[in-house]
């Protein structure tokens, strides 16, 4: 069967390209009528760089790896990719190709077409997304100049929160600054989005409720949502605020820069290097990054690391409630707040005086719903697809030149 209506998504960081095609299934809307046909990525992009590419069923199809003598680029490894792609049974045909990108600044609100003009303002935005911006960019670039017939799509994590009211993007800073576009954008939108379509089929009675969701991962966001509309969220102007992640602090005195500045002498890309890559729970922990190694982790540092994170989103939680004006129901996604049963606990534990107890069976079994019974605040785990939400995307931008180029 040929899939001629199947979509390239991309994913691109520093040091890794994450990959899905998915296919549009008898061209239905929305993300209930896409399906992923493999996924994977090549990881190790700079050091030791290995494909692997997985089906539905994360069963792996092909792994490889480049020699280390070798030193590959970005226009490489796509043309391998897409090359890979066109050998594989079934004859996936792509229509057009999907991206991630992180910021979208002021202009860009919904997801666009991709034109020399639009990737040159993305890339204008990289001072305020750098550990993402520059990666997603050179993504799009490498691809046009590999495959400049297929069209591309950008999709910004930054779009979702244009709902939000005024007092909840704005800082208290001179007016100026604010119209220049120093402002609350808030991130992770992509994977916020697709909770939202996917918890009123959870639990249809949480349509219009007033919901917060824990998208809790090596990057850390929490976002008030009400009736599936976001209202305020944990970041801000750039990826660094909110609760402490694998390498971000979240939330800082701007103080502490200005004395770092003035007393050790840190300048612009010292301070970048700090609260982008050397913070969070690395930095407090001393050991890891990762939520599972600190777990496993019998050093006092690295439990207090753990501590501080589900205190910092604790703290958000009830933030969130406060500018929502109530809490009707918890959501945890992401790779820590899908898979770690024990931070989910000890969060929970923590916000017991709102109304929230789990099921410890149902937690440790990461079910959809893992509140108790009397649980007066439901919670869910609801795994995230940004993936299959930048696919959706993708086929409404460009649904009439993919109806056509699949008849």
């Amino acid at each position: 069967m040929l899939h001629a209506n199947a979509v390239l998504v991309l994913n691109a960081g520093s040091s890794s390209l994450k990959f899905s095609v998915i296919r549009q299934l008898a061209r239905s809307r929305g993300v209930s009528g896409l399906e992923a046909v493999i996924s994977g990525q090549i990881s190790g992009i700079g050091t030791e760089p290995t494909f692997e590419a997985l089906d539905e069923r994360r069963k792996v199809l092909a792994r490889y790896s480049w020699p280390v003598s070798r030193r590959p680029d970005r226009y490489e490894f796509l043309r391998f990719l897409l090359d890979w792609i066109s050998m594989f049974p079934g004859e996936l045909k792509l229509v057009a190709a999907g991206h991630r990108v992180v910021h979208g600044g002021t202009r860009f609100s919904a997801p666009v077409r991709l034109t020399p003009a639009v990737t040159c303002e993305l890339e204008a935005l990289a001072p305020l997304a750098p550990l993402h911006q520059p990666h997603n960019v050179a993504a799009i670039k490498a691809l046009a100049k590999v495959y400049p017939e297929l069209p591309q799509v950008a999709c910004f994590d930054t779009a979702f929160h244009q709902t939000q009211p005024w007092q909840a993007q704005t800082f208290a800073l001179p007016r100026e600054l604010t119209q220049e576009g120093v402002r609350r954008y808030g991130f992770h939108g992509l994977s916020y989005e697709y909770i939202a379509q996917r918890l009123p089929q959870v639990a249809p009675e949480l349509a219009d409720a007033r919901v917060v969701v824990c998208h809790l991962g090596s990057g850390a966001s929490l976002c008030a949502m009400r009736a599936g509309k976001s209202q305020d969220t944990t970041m801000g102007f750039t990826a660094l605020d909110g609760v402490p992640m694998g390498t971000r602090p979240g939330s800082l005195d701007p103080g502490v820069l200005i004395y770092l500045m003035r007393e050790k002498g840190m300048d612009a890309d010292a301070l970048e290097e700090l609260l982008y890559r050397q913070s969070g729970l690395l930095g407090v922990s001393g050991i890891s990054n990762d939520m599972r190694d600190l777990l496993e982790s019998e050093t006092p540092a690295a439990a207090q690391a753990v501590e501080l994170f589900c205190h910092g989103v604790v703290k958000q939680v009830a933030a969130l409630a406060a500018s929502m004006g109530g809490l009707d129901a918890v959501v945890f996604t992401a790779g820590v707040g899908e898979h770690s049963a024990p931070v989910r606990a000890r969060v929970a534990a923590k916000l017991g005086w709102l109304g929230v107890a789990l099921d410890g069976a149902a937690n440790r079994a990461n079910a959809t719903r893992i509140s108790a019974p009397d649980s007066h605040i439901p919670a869910f785990v609801i795994p995230t697809d940004e993936e299959r939400m930048i696919a959706s995307h993708t086929f409404d931008v460009l649904i009439p030149s993919a109806q056509e180029r699949a008849v």
